[in-house]
């Protein structure tokens, strides 16, 4: 039986394995963020991380920079290492090749592909597998990549900037720029790093959006997401006019007119016709977007939308940003913060706050969700 003392190294060695998982955030999804680290005589003698979809996993990295140091040593990975043949190799047989005397993995990974695979077959030729060392942080790590692989859905962010006076939108249902500049690059870079971005037809109509990622690093190219319920989408707005920067899908309901959606694929779009609103809008339309790989799902509203995202219990995750500015808007969204969505049950976990010029930007973890019998469809008109 191990000691706590006795577990603090490994502690500290996964920790750091989590911190080069970090790395890969954006550019290896659909896979999950790996971190790996080979230690021998008490020491590190090489580091790795999964930098992107279809490069070598951090294992191998870490292989690769040890050499024949790699023989004899322990391998501290934040993911079960896997067994089956994909864009790359299997990780456990280049571990047995390597030498390497035992592995420390935070958790099993539950693809069906791997889940045990990659453990039963080290412990076959050998070599000591250890489970469990900082589960938990690894798991809150690729919790995006863990629903989608659990439960056939993505994870939902919900985004949106709110000024001093609880506006979201003007008054004149012309765009209005509520945050500085700062925020805006947050807000873009969480664009660029999204599989997808979901508006309702509200903000189509009122913006004509590009919904592109143009002030922060792209990593992805995200499928452009219009709620749609009656196919109002102008075909010849921004969104349909660029295309070539990314898939747009206009998500219709039962009263969208054949004549509206034959326009809007003549133009480009991908129709996806709906029938379900509520929680089970937000399932199907996850379910679709999960099957295409698709892992993160950033929801920008209008109102409605982040309403509807919140009420029916859909979203994971939450950011605001924060402006000191009075706009003099409309439709203030009661979100995490505010009365409506509060009374039904909505908690953040994990919150961080930080400075962004005049601006704040909150996020956390959605905690508790309850949905609430008076909640919109999920496809608004």
């Amino acid at each position: 039986m191990t000691t706590p003392d006795a577990d603090a190294p490994l502690e500290s060695w996964m920790r750091r394995a989590l911190a080069l998982a970090e790395r890969g955030r954006g550019r290896v999804e659909p896979n999950p963020m790996v971190g790996a680290l080979l230690v021998k005589d008490g020491k590190v003698v090489a580091e790795g991380w999964h930098g992107a979809f279809g490069a070598p996993h951090a294992e191998i990295e870490a292989i690769r920079t040890a050499g024949e140091a790699a023989r004899g040593a322990m391998l501290v990975v934040s993911l079960e290492p896997c067994a089956h043949q994909g864009k790359t190799p299997p990780c456990a047989g280049a571990l047995v090749q390597a030498g390497v005397s035992s592995v420390v993995a935070a958790h099993l990974d539950p693809d069906p592909r791997v889940s045990g695979r990659g453990v039963a077959l080290l412990r076959r030729t050998g070599i000591d597998v250890r489970m469990g060392v900082c589960g938990e942080e690894a798991r809150e790590l690729n919790a995006p990549y863990l629903k989608r692989i659990e439960t056939g859905r993505p994870w939902w962010i919900a985004k949106w900037a709110l000024s001093r006076d609880g506006a979201i939108a003007s008054r004149g249902g012309r765009p209005l720029s509520i945050t500085g500049a700062a925020a805006k690059r947050e807000a873009h870079a969480l664009r660029g790093r999204s599989d997808a971005v979901v508006v309702g037809i509200g903000t189509v109509l009122a913006d004509d959006p590009l919904l592109t990622c143009r002030e922060s690093e792209r990593l992805r190219v995200a499928r452009r997401v219009v709620l749609d319920g009656k196919a109002r989408t102008p075909p010849g707005g921004r969104l349909l006019r660029s295309v070539s920067e990314g898939p747009v899908w206009i998500v219709t309901g039962p009263e969208a007119l054949e004549g509206r959606k034959t326009l809007l694929r003549a133009a480009g779009a991908v129709v996806v016709e709906q029938p379900g609103a509520g929680r089970r809008g937000w399932d199907d339309l996850g379910a679709r977007l999960a099957a295409e790989g698709c892992t993160n799902i950033l929801v920008e509203g209008g109102g409605s939308v982040l309403r509807d995202l919140f009420e029916h219990g859909a979203a994971d995750e939450a950011h605001l940003f924060l402006s000191t500015s009075v706009v003099g808007g409309k439709d203030p969204l009661p979100g995490p913060w505010g009365t409506d969505v509060t009374a039904g049950g909505v908690r953040l976990r994990g919150v961080r706050i930080s400075r962004l010029d005049d601006d704040l930007w909150i996020r956390g973890r959605v905690e508790a969700r309850r949905a609430s019998a008076s909640a919109s469809a999920a496809h608004p008109s």
